[in-house]
């Protein structure tokens, strides 16, 4: 093998391929210059970050990737010539003529760049964090609204609303309202029928000579009567109810547009309501966002589909779903259930869920809260769907930023790389180990996600996204292990970048490669 040509500042090199027989530059999709028996190809890129050709890079085995390197390949025998393809982000490699891949440096993989991020700020040692304060805001008569803020003294800074997942509220979000709020105004809202947004009395009236119904265990239960108060007649819990309750929120408590994060659930109402409210949103950031949510047919959408279903949510209960809601009830609001729930969906059981699952136990506890689960479950669906909604946010130009645990059991990695496949120029990052939560499971490392993309679309562009060395990487992949401090004790954390080359066949390369991989075994040394 000989070095034609090297040239470290441009991260470009030529490659000598003594002995390789019809060597076609077409085939090899890379520029080949040919004289007195010697074929070398140049590869450039202009710079010498940490971003590598994503059209290239899926031919290679990875030997190193995220930093810079000049890359030398030599070619013993043309057998395979289509599959030595070069990229400038691997260390120096030798391809044989079987498709094997040596390494000259002597390593088969450098080490994963690793960047200290901030940890949470600790009271005891010191550490100012920001005042929560809880509060209320009647929105209408009887449907008082349970929210946290803090930050409040940050006023010329941009407002960050979170939005929680099903069967949580603002208290899942103490994480972010402590650190986050010293630097923005945050805001944490309960969705009516969750959290602390349960209403006061009963939404519906006994009559004189009924039964009073009764759950087991449970004194008083309210919801089960013959017929609606007047307040709560044609009150559905649905996502309809939560897209003019967040509008609201905004337009009468906030007062001015908004950045939304919301997970799970509150992903899904984040994007619906952005795309119904463009004036009012800054950008969306989706934690585990669930792609669907409702059963039943939208009336407004499909009228006579839904006619078909005598029941859709709103009080009282017909008598027909009170003993399925009395069965269901009784097993999701078991503290055992519940905490078995919290076991699955947390990839990292060393987190601390007692909080979490003390709030959620209260919340079932309530009066109302059997009853608005069934509301909750049996509303009908948005009256846009989540592509739709996403494909009108991209229409409306709305920023959005995907943060999504890669061990999560219910929205799999592939619904992110879905939503990533339809808005491309979305920043993905992908989080690893973490599952359904990521906020409260690794609330470090989605702190300083959103710290930075807020910076960048504030700045205009002038500030890098996170992980991101340079502005033009916004087309790679790139990945890094990101390192804090909690408990005393050093923690890291795996996060990858997919930029907008990233799509769908991607995540199913890196799926069943090192499978494949593993079958044809690995290549010698």
């Amino acid at each position: 093998m000989e070095i034609i040509y090297c040239h470290a500042v441009q991260s470009c090199c030529a490659v000598d391929f003594k002995g390789v027989k019809e060597l076609d530059p077409h085939r090899l999709k890379l520029p080949v210059a040919r004289e007195k028996g010697v074929s070398s190809v140049v590869i450039e890129s202009g710079f010498t970050s940490s971003r590598h050709s994503h059209l290239y890079s899926s031919r290679l085995k990875k030997v190193g990737q995220h930093r810079v390197s000049t890359t030398v390949c030599s070619v013993n025998r043309y057998e395979d010539a289509t599959a030595s393809v070069l990229s400038d982000s691997y260390d120096p490699y030798v391809l044989d003529g079987e498709g094997g891949l040596r390494s000259l440096t002597g390593t088969r993989q450098a080490a994963t760049p690793k960047v200290s991020i901030p940890s949470l700020p600790d009271e005891e040692n010191g550490d100012n964090s920001a005042q929560i304060s809880s509060c209320f805001w009647e929105w209408k008569p009887n449907l008082n609204v349970h929210y946290e803020t803090s930050g409040s003294e940050n006023v010329n800074s941009p407002p960050v609303l979170f939005l929680p997942g099903f069967g949580t509220g603002s208290f899942h979000y103490k994480k972010q309202l402590k650190d986050l709020g010293r630097d923005y105004r945050a805001f944490a809202l309960d969705f009516l029928g969750q959290g602390m947004s349960l209403p006061h009395e009963d939404p519906t009236l006994q009559s004189e000579d009924g039964n009073k119904y009764m759950l087991p265990g449970q004194n008083d239960i309210w919801g089960f009567g013959d017929e609606s108060e007047t307040w709560a007649n044609k009150l559905v819990y649905s996502a309809d109810l939560w897209r003019d309750q967040v509008q609201n929120f905004i337009e009468e408590v906030i007062k001015e547009p908004v950045y939304l994060v919301g997970n799970s659930l509150g992903g899904f109402v984040a994007l619906y309501f952005a795309a119904c409210n463009p004036h009012l949103v800054k950008g969306v950031t989706l934690l585990n966002a669930t792609p669907v949510w409702g059963f039943l047919p939208n009336p407004e959408r499909s009228p006579r589909l839904s006619r078909l279903f005598p029941w859709t949510g709103t009080f009282p209960l017909p008598s027909g779903v009170r003993k399925l809601v009395e069965v269901l009830w009784l097993k999701i609001s078991d503290p055992r259930s519940i905490a078995k729930i919290l076991e699955q969906v947390y990839a990292d059981h060393s987190t601390n869920v007692d909080d979490v699952f003390a709030h959620i136990v209260k919340a079932t506890q309530h009066p109302a809260a059997a009853a608005s689960f069934a509301s909750i479950m049996f509303a009908p669906q948005a009256q846009l769907s989540f592509k739709e909604a996403l494909s009108r946010c991209q229409t409306n130009n709305t920023p959005i930023c995907l943060a999504y645990g890669k061990e999560d059991p219910w929205v799999m990695p592939i619904c992110g790389i879905q939503v990533k496949n339809q808005v491309p120029d979305a920043p993905y990052y992908e989080i690893s180990p973490a599952g359904h939560c990521p906020h409260d499971e690794v609330p470090e490392v989605v702190n300083f996600l959103l710290r930075g993309w807020i910076k960048n679309l504030e700045s205009g562009g002038s500030t890098v996204l996170p992980l991101l060395d340079e502005p033009e990487n916004l087309c790679y992949e790139v990945t890094k292990d990101l390192e804090f401090s909690r408990g005393g004790s050093k923690k890291s954390v795996r996060v990858q970048f997919h930029g907008s080359n990233y799509s769908i066949w991607s995540w199913l390369n890196s799926q069943f490669k090192p499978i494949f991989e593993r079958r044809l075994g690995q290549p010698s040394t």
